[in-house]
C-alpha cells in the first residue's frame, strides 16, 4: 500500500512538472519585453513574438534579452525539473523526462495559452531544451546557425538549416538513445513548418536580411 502511494505521488509530481513546463514555455517573453517598451510586438514587423522580431522592432538589447529568456524557458524545465523528480524519487532521471519537459516548454512557446495559442517559432526555447539533454548536438546546431547566418544574413534560413543539421547530428550521434533523434526530427519539422511565412517571403524576395552596419539592423529588400 505504501509502495502504491509512493508511485502515485511520483506520478502526480511528474504530471505537475509537465504542466509547469508548458506554462513556463508559454510565458510570452517577447510580447512582455516589447509591451514594457510601449510596443505591441504582434502589430509590427513580422508580427512574431520571438527574439528576432523584438531585435528588429524594439532594439538590439531587448532582442538579446528576449532570446536569453526564451532560451531559459527551455533549459530550466529540461534540466531542473528532472532533478526535482530525482530528489523525490531517489532514482536517476533518464533522458525521457528531459525530452518531455523540454518539448512541452517548446510547445508552450509556440502555442501559448496566454496569447490564444499564437506564439513564436521555438528556436531559442528549443536550443535551451536541447542543452538540457543533448549539449553536443546543441553546440553543433549553434555552430551551423552561425555559419549559415554569416553566409546568408537571413536569420530564418540559418534557423531552418540549423534545425536540419541538428536532426542529422542526432541520428549520427545518438545510437543508444533513439528517442532523442526521433524527438528532434519531429521538433525540426515543427520549426521549419513554423517558418512557412519566412519561406514565402524568401521566395518572393521580401524576407528581412540582417545588415552589418554601425547600427546593426534588419532590412527588407526595397520594392521596385
Amino acid at each position: 500500500m505504501q509502495f502504491d502511494t509512493c508511485i502515485c505521488e511520483q506520478a502526480a509530481l511528474s504530471g505537475a512538472l509537465a504542466v509547469f513546463s508548458y506554462l513556463i514555455g508559454a510565458i510570452p517573453t517577447g510580447f512582455l519585453v516589447a509591451r514594457a517598451r510601449g510596443i505591441d510586438i504582434r502589430t509590427v514587423g513580422s508580427g512574431n513574438i520571438g527574439a528576432t522580431n523584438v531585435f528588429r522592432c524594439v532594439g538590439r538589447s531587448w532582442g538579446i534579452l528576449t532570446f536569453i529568456l526564451d532560451f531559459l524557458k527551455g533549459y530550466l524545465p529540461a534540466t531542473v525539473f528532472p532533478l526535482i523528480v530525482r530528489h523525490y524519487s531517489g532514482q536517476f532521471p533518464n533522458v525521457t523526462l528531459a525530452l518531455v519537459y523540454g518539448c512541452l516548454a517548446v510547445a508552450g512557446h509556440n502555442w501559448p495559452v496566454y496569447l490564444r495559442f499564437k506564439g513564436g517559432k521555438g528556436m531559442a526555447t528549443g536550443a535551451g531544451a536541447l542543452l538540457g539533454f543533448a549539449p553536443v548536438i546543441m553546440l553543433a546546431g549553434i555552430a551551423a546557425w552561425l555559419v549559415f547566418f554569416l553566409a546568408t544574413r537571413y536569420v530564418s534560413v540559418a534557423s531552418m538549416l540549423a534545425a536540419v543539421v541538428i536532426v542529422v547530428a542526432a541520428w549520427g550521434l545518438e545510437h543508444e538513445r533513439m528517442l532523442v533523434p526521433l524527438t528532434l526530427t519531429i521538433m525540426g519539422a515543427v520549426i521549419i513548418w513554423r517558418h512557412k511565412s519566412n519561406i514565402r517571403r524568401l521566395l518572393s524576395g521580401t524576407e528581412h536580411r540582417f545588415q552589418f552596419t554601425q547600427n546593426s539592423r534588419f532590412q527588407a529588400p526595397s520594392s521596385k
